[in-house]
């Protein structure tokens, strides 16, 4: 596998990983059978996507940026769909999330 497609994958971990916490929102506390159902199948391929980018990419940087890509993620969700707005220490921190991912995949795989 190429790293091209290890980030491609990548990016596929995280667009599960998003569902399945907006998923798990919806599950109520998994009561509701078919947001529950859905939260387990996108968690199960979120983790498989990420075991085929850890034959790439070692183990830290992939979980360090499926983490924190997953994180900035899941926030425009919940603005979009929950319509839970950050304020702006939040989005300060978000911003340096994206600067840690940044730092840790251009600079830190030296």
């Amino acid at each position: 596998m190429s790293l091209v497609s290890s980030y491609l994958f990548l990016g596929v971990a995280v667009f599960f990983g998003v569902t399945s916490n907006s998923f798990a929102k919806s599950a109520d506390g998994f009561t509701l059978l078919v947001p529950s159902i859905i939260t387990a199948i996108t968690i199960v391929l979120c983790m498989y996507a990420l075991s085929l980018v850890m034959k790439n990419i070692p183990m830290g940087i992939t979980y360090a940026s499926f983490a924190g890509l997953t994180i900035v993620a899941t926030v425009v969700v919940g603005v979009i769909r929950f319509n839970q707005v950050p304020n702006l220490y939040s989005l300060i921190g978000l911003a340096f999330i994206i600067i840690g991912v940044l730092m840790v995949n251009l600079l830190g795989n030296n």
